[in-house]
């Protein structure tokens, strides 16, 4: 029994260490700061802009739906069915400027130095595809004078370096087989 608990902890240790569960707690208390910068800016900014057209608070903007739709002003209480489309306004306007703060000061400038580092990666990987492609081609030109070598003639008529006369290369190998007496294991 005690085995199992030693293994839900371990486990629970885990699952605490684990990047992604950090990462999100701290995205959640970056994300409420936010939301008190927002809505300083939705109130303090928005509201009055839109203020300019009508009431500075967006939460004033109502419609009745039906009947006299009037407040009690000792309980708060409304007679009549009220669409308080000022709040939804608020709201969305508040989601909007969030969005829009996230993705230019967060997303894009991410994106670009993203961008920036794959670029450079697939520069830096360009050069070392261009090395391996170029020892491809000699190894490649080595192959075709040998296969040349074997059947009598040159590819392109030149002694590939280190080539002595009968196509031995100066090794005393013909065809990549050593000359000499074979020992039979």
């Amino acid at each position: 029994m005690s085995e199992k608990k030693v293994s839900l902890l371990e486990g629970f240790k885990v699952f605490l260490t684990r990047g992604n569960v950090i990462d999100l707690a701290v995205a959640v208390v970056i994300g409420a700061a936010f939301t008190n910068i927002v809505n300083a800016v939705v109130k303090g900014v928005i509201n009055p802009l839109v203020g300019a057209f009508g009431t500075q608070d967006l939460d004033g903007y109502r419609s009745c739906l039906r009947g006299p739709c009037t407040t009690d002003p000792k309980t708060g209480k409304t007679d009549g069915i009220e669409i308080l489309w000022g709040s939804v306004l608020s709201a969305a306007l508040g989601f909007l400027i969030t969005a829009a703060v996230v993705y230019f000061l967060m997303v894009l400038p991410m994106a670009k130095y993203l961008a920036r580092r794959a670029a450079a990666q697939a520069a830096k990987e360009g050069v070392q595809e261009t090395l391996e492609v170029s020892e491809l081609e000699v190894l490649k030109e080595i192959r075709d004078a040998l296969v040349a070598q074997r059947s009598g003639g040159t590819p392109d008529s030149r002694p590939v370096s280190g080539e002595g006369p009968g196509g031995t290369g100066g090794t005393g190998e013909v065809g990549g087989a050593a000359a000499g007496p074979r020992e039979d294991r």
